[in-house]
């Protein structure tokens, strides 16, 4: 997609009316800001559409030597603004780097928003990002909760944070004119052009493809997303008829309805702590069909007479 024709006024209305459907009540939120091209283009859009109704903070991994300079470029940017701006510094845990990056990013924005009163935090997830999340989950083989892609509105337990995505009709393109429109200075991730990475080789494909309508697929991500919520509420509802809680656990008694199996397998794992993978509680679900069980986010379960037993994984022994 070339330059967008849209003029920033109709950019900024459109943000607007997406901030009103996420945040009707119009508090006082935040804005995770990187100091890319996306990221920026957004705090633009707010300063115009909700001016005095944010704040922003950026967060920097310690992953880069280059981070700090652009934690400084979005400091400079806010200042110049006269918007509230916070750097959170954060730690990165062993292992994958992208997964405890994300991790840390979100606990420091959930603790920014308790600290500073604010009510949700949007990021700068738009169009493209949710096609190429797309389509890597149908490479992956994903079922219907990753192939709905990111969600416009989404509460995190384990941060006790509120993310929104206001820009999720917008395209790339569209917030790299915003950027441009106003001369504003942007930070270029080096990772964006690295294709060791899955969404860089996505992103590289789908600029190969000129057939493929990202608008389309996002819309798809979104239909998904909507049946995903509706299979979720039909598991809930059976949940009184499926499930019976044990002194060790749960006890399940699986229907006919696969999907709905999942989903009461997962639910029923996530009350007792566990915090299982999707392709996890899958594998989980084929070996209880074929009478086995297994040992899944701490969380053992096995087959006995058509019932389907959970309890708490035993403590591994030592010494």
């Amino acid at each position: 997609m070339g330059a967008s024709t849209a003029s920033k006024a109709d950019l900024v209305a459109r943000f607007k009316q997406a901030l009103d459907r996420l945040n009707p009540d119009a508090g006082k939120i935040g804005l995770a800001v990187s100091g890319g091209p996306d990221s920026m283009a957004m705090l633009l859009l707010a300063h115009d559409a909700i001016p005095g109704g944010f704040e922003v903070a950026t967060v920097d991994h310690g992953l880069r030597p280059e981070a700090r300079d652009e934690c400084a470029l979005v400091v400079a940017a806010c200042e110049e603004r006269g918007v509230p701006c916070e750097v959170l510094t954060v730690e990165v845990a062993e292992g994958n780097v992208q997964a405890k990056a994300r991790e840390a990013r979100y606990r420091a924005l959930g603790e920014w928003c308790s600290r500073r009163n604010l009510h949700m935090v949007a990021t700068a997830h738009h169009v493209d990002d949710q096609a190429e999340t797309l389509l890597m989950r149908l490479n992956r083989g994903s079922g219907v909760a990753g192939l709905a892609g990111v969600r416009p509105d989404q509460w995190h337990d384990d941060f006790d944070l509120h993310i929104i995505r206001p820009l999720l009709g917008f395209r790339r393109a569209e917030l790299a004119a915003v950027v441009e429109q106003v001369g504003q200075r942007v930070a270029e991730d080096p990772s964006n052009a690295d294709d060791r990475f899955e969404r860089v080789r996505m992103r590289q494909a789908l600029a190969g493809c000129d057939w493929l309508d990202p608008q389309a697929l996002a819309q798809s991500a979104s239909n998904l997303a909507e049946a995903y919520e509706a299979l979720q509420g039909y598991a809930t509802s059976l949940w009184p008829e499926m499930v019976t809680q044990t002194a060790a656990g749960y006890s399940i008694t699986p229907g006919p309805l696969r999907e709905i199996n999942r989903r009461v397998l997962a639910q029923a794992m996530e009350k007792m702590g566990g915090r299982p993978r999707g392709g996890d509680v899958a594998r989980l679900l084929n070996r209880l069909e074929r009478g086995e069980g297994g040992n899944v986010a701490g969380v053992l379960a096995r087959e006995q007479n058509g019932q389907w037993l959970l309890s708490p994984e035993p403590p591994r022994k030592t010494g």
